[in-house]
């Protein structure tokens, strides 16, 4: 085989594949996951899945991307909040990493404000998604992911695929945004964090809850980061006006310019991503499932686990990531 393979299936199918020796990510509920053998794979729970169907959510099927062994077989390895920083050395020196991050972790906060100084981050493809849960059972379910030689599930660690590549091929990753920077004030924070309650707006000194409310802000449309010409989103998940705290699905930093993302039509139909329509695998974020109702809908291909944060060697929010491989 020569290409990942994407697809729902049940986990009688996802068993088959485990037995053959196939290297596997699988996304899934903890359930099924557990229900698995031994065997080549990384997981992370999750229920939510862009199907060739349009978006579901499901209990009863896995999504599994089956990765390809081309240039020897592919290392899997955990990491904690210890070792995390050498992630992308680790990697193949050509090929890509797939990561999976339990949501809610030590490890998802320190990932998210550490990844850019991250030893050879963004020189090596890192891609990958944030496990979590069935929204019904946000505070009662602890999202995970599992480490398939031993059938280790974990909500403090970090599960990695490292994928060797041969020398004619390359990975090529891919982030597809919807939003764009607004044309309002810009935002800029004293420190790197989850959570802001300060901010400046065009250099005043101003509560970001207070600007919010003033602003009437839709809290479904991010703040919007351009880092170069692209857009990196900062999701907001929840504003505690009694604090004057708003909180954040992905950190600001403390040396980047933010502004609003410009109004969308969260009701349009989906538009498939511009480049990457043979992408081999793809994450796309819960907001965007939510904020545009893609239950029953397609949202551009490829499919995959619909998370609670995408990754691009960052981490990112609503966008959907996607992975190519292709031909030098």
């Amino acid at each position: 085989m020569s290409a990942v393979e994407n697809g729902l299936m049940g986990p009688d199918e996802a068993a088959v594949l485990i037995r053959s020796g196939h290297f596997l990510m699988i996304a899934g509920d903890e359930a099924l996951l557990r229900s698995l053998p031994a065997g080549n794979w990384i997981g992370g729970t999750i229920p939510y899945f862009m199907g060739s169907d349009g978006g579901q959510v499901s209990r009863e099927r896995l999504f599994v991307t089956r990765i390809p062994v081309d240039a020897g077989a592919p290392e899997i390895r955990c990491y904690d909040i210890t070792s995390i920083d050498h992630v992308c050395a680790d990697g193949p020196a050509n090929g890509f990493s797939l990561i999976i991050i339990p949501a809610f972790s030590a490890i998802h906060s320190l990932y998210a404000r550490k990844a850019p100084g991250f030893e050879d981050m963004f020189i090596k493809p890192m891609v990958g998604w944030v496990a979590g849960c069935h929204l019904d059972d946000l505070g009662r379910a602890q999202p995970r992911v599992v480490s398939g030689p031993g059938l280790d599930f974990d909500a403090e660690r970090a599960v990695v695929m490292h994928v060797p590549l041969p020398e004619t091929r390359y990975a090529h990753v891919h982030i597809h945004n919807r939003m764009e920077q607004g044309s309002g004030e810009e935002l800029r924070f004293p420190e790197t964090g989850l959570s802001a309650g300060l901010c400046t707006v065009d250099g005043v000194e101003t509560s970001l809850a207070a600007y919010l409310d003033a602003r009437k802000a839709d809290l479904r449309l991010p703040l919007v980061a351009d880092y170069g010409g692209a857009s990196v989103n900062v999701s907001i998940k929840g504003v505690d006006r009694a604090a004057g705290r708003v909180d954040f699905y992905a950190p600001v930093f403390d040396d980047v310019g933010y502004r609003l993302a410009a109004p969308v039509d969260f009701g349009a139909d989906p538009q498939p991503p511009t480049a990457g329509a043979s992408a081999l695998w793809s994450c796309n974020c819960i907001l965007n499932y939510l904020y545009c109702g893609l239950e029953g809908r397609p949202g551009g291909a490829p499919g995959g686990p619909m998370t609670f944060g995408e990754i691009a060697y960052l981490l990112l929010n609503q966008t959907q990531v996607f992975l190519e491989i292709e031909a030098l």
